[in-house]
């Protein structure tokens, strides 16, 4: 065999084996119900926050915890082992990437959408 044919062969698997590896590290969106049918299976669930809920920062555990509801009107206790997010009571959707556990949904990460300006500006406009 030649060295390009090597090379294109190396070039090949190595392909394939980052998409493998960024395939089974992809999680599904589900709802807390359906996270909590598969607890300790890593899921995105999106939600918004419930804001009659309290929320609490304990600063010497490391841990936020708040409720949320997903988009099916499930609410669940969310526990996030990071510092409050800014701007989090403003934000319009919460997209949490974790596992359910039998009290709540534990969140490795957190994307907030926060409203836009331009909406913002809008609704001001309208008063």
């Amino acid at each position: 065999m030649k060295k390009t044919h090597i090379i294109a062969l190396l070039l090949i698997f190595v392909t394939i084996g980052v998409v493998v590896a960024t395939l089974s590290d992809s999680s599904t969106y589900e709802n807390f119900e359906s996270a909590k049918l598969n607890a300790g299976q890593t899921f995105t669930v999106i939600g918004e926050l419930d804001k009659d809920a309290e929320m609490i920062y304990d600063a010497r555990k490391g841990l936020f915890t708040f409720y949320a509801i997903d988009k099916e009107g499930n609410t669940s206790k969310v526990f996030y082992g990071e510092p409050k997010p800014q701007d989090f009571e403003r934000s319009e959707d919460i997209t949490m990437k974790g596992f359910a556990t039998d009290s709540g949904f534990v969140a490795s990460e957190i994307l907030l959408k926060c409203p836009s300006k331009y909406n913002e500006e809008n609704a001001m406009a309208e008063k």
